[in-house]
């Protein structure tokens, strides 16, 4: 008969945390510990504790190398490792390329909050022109687009970003309101249904998964 499972000591670390939301004692004790490479692993532990507390900590001290494994986290059992891989994998999205290149993107992310969607186009090209390997500047340069009306070209943006970085379920779902801004309902479902094939919690691109389809039928 197996024994008890041990638990690593990163869930004790996790349950810390939970108990006095202190992120940065928990961003210590974990960097000290646990290498990136070790969380991954921790991801597919059997303790659902545990997994919760490796996608965190990814979300803190990981960076583009663990998008693959964040990526297939999104499709765990447990909703909350599911919440949390996705708001990790938004993380470590911004941590490719040179320090000055992610201080860049940084500038770009607040433009296109701003909504000033010029300056965030004008910047977010010289940053694809330095780094053509960064999906994230691909994808954010696609939001600037999208807000100036540009839709065919915020399209070819998303696609970069997601030949570059196949879990990019932001580019799917921003390619897939621009397809539905320009009529091509078909091709949004498509992107739609690719955003939530990779990841299933985005309920609002469910809801216009749903709407699109009730649409479709009452049409034939």
């Amino acid at each position: 008969m197996a024994g008890p499972l041990r638990l690593p000591l990163l869930e004790f670390v996790y349950q810390q945390f939970l108990d006095d939301r202190d992120a940065a004692a928990f961003i210590r004790k974990v960097a000290a510990r646990y290498a990136p490479a070790t969380l991954e692993r921790l991801l597919a532990h059997p303790a659902r504790g545990c997994r919760r507390a490796a996608a965190l900590a990814l979300g803190y001290v990981g960076d583009y190398e663990q998008n693959a494994s964040l990526g297939r986290a999104l499709h765990d059992v447990d909703r909350g490792v599911r919440t949390m891989a996705e708001n990790s994998l938004r993380a470590v999205w911004c941590r490719s390329g040179t320090e000055p290149q992610q201080k860049q993107l940084e500038s770009v992310i607040r433009e296109n909050i701003a909504k000033h969607y010029p300056r965030a186009f004008t910047r977010a090209t010289e940053l694809v022109d330095l780094a053509p390997w960064f999906a994230e500047a691909w994808n954010q340069r696609a939001i600037s687009q999208y807000g100036l009306g540009r839709y065919t070209e915020s399209i070819s943006d998303c696609r970069q970003a997601l030949e570059i970085n196949p879990y990019h379920f932001g580019a799917a779902a921003g390619m897939g309101q621009c397809f539905l801004n320009m009529g091509e309902i078909e091709d949004a479902l498509l992107c739609f249904r690719r955003a939530l094939k990779l990841n299933p919690e985005l309920e609002g691109v469910r809801a216009a998964v749903q709407s699109l389809e009730r649409g479709r039928k009452k049409r034939r």
